[in-house]
């Protein structure tokens, strides 16, 4: 599969994944710069890890570093311009379950003869551009509202009477 990807077919994002995004909503939540010992008590994230995730964020313009006594870390950019699907690509890389889904790093499956008739890539087809529709219209911004919760719960709750 792709490096920095998760193989199992639940593991949908990294583990890495979803520090970054706690890190990145903890920082829009406080409005202002956070130290990393704080982000990382807040909301659980091994404080080395943290570290890493947030140098490569900084890295990709998302947030910036302050030094001194009100240093730490602060978005750079806006929490309603920082979506779903671009944290994740930063940090696993392509949100493609098939490498010949892959819009960055395409790779022809091995073991398939022809993509337009393999009746697996059309199904995860539509799988990748339904989780990219979402993840690319959902902001951090986005997953602060109470209303994003209230679709979600609602929407759970319609799959577990099917």
């Amino acid at each position: 599969m792709f490096p920095n990807v998760p193989t199992g077919i639940f593991d949908v994002i990294s583990q890495k994944a979803k520090y970054a995004l706690r890190a990145l909503v903890a920082l829009a939540k406080a409005n202002d710069s956070l130290m990393i010992g704080e982000i990382a008590a807040r909301k659980n994230i091994p404080r080395k890890f943290l570290e890493q995730i947030l140098l490569e964020l900084k890295r990709h313009g998302i947030v910036q570093s302050r030094r001194g006594k009100l240093g730490g870390y602060a978005l750079l950019m806006p929490a309603d311009r920082i979506t779903f699907g671009q944290v994740l690509r930063i940090v696993d890389g392509p949100i493609a379950p098939l490498p010949c889904l892959s819009r960055i790093a395409y790779r022809r499956c091995p073991d398939c003869q022809t993509e337009e008739s393999c009746e697996i890539r059309r199904v995860f087809a539509r799988v990748a551009e339904s989780a990219r529709e979402v993840l690319d219209r959902t902001s951090i911004a986005d997953s602060l509202s109470s209303s994003l919760l209230d679709d979600t719960g609602r929407k759970a709750r319609e799959l577990a009477t099917l």
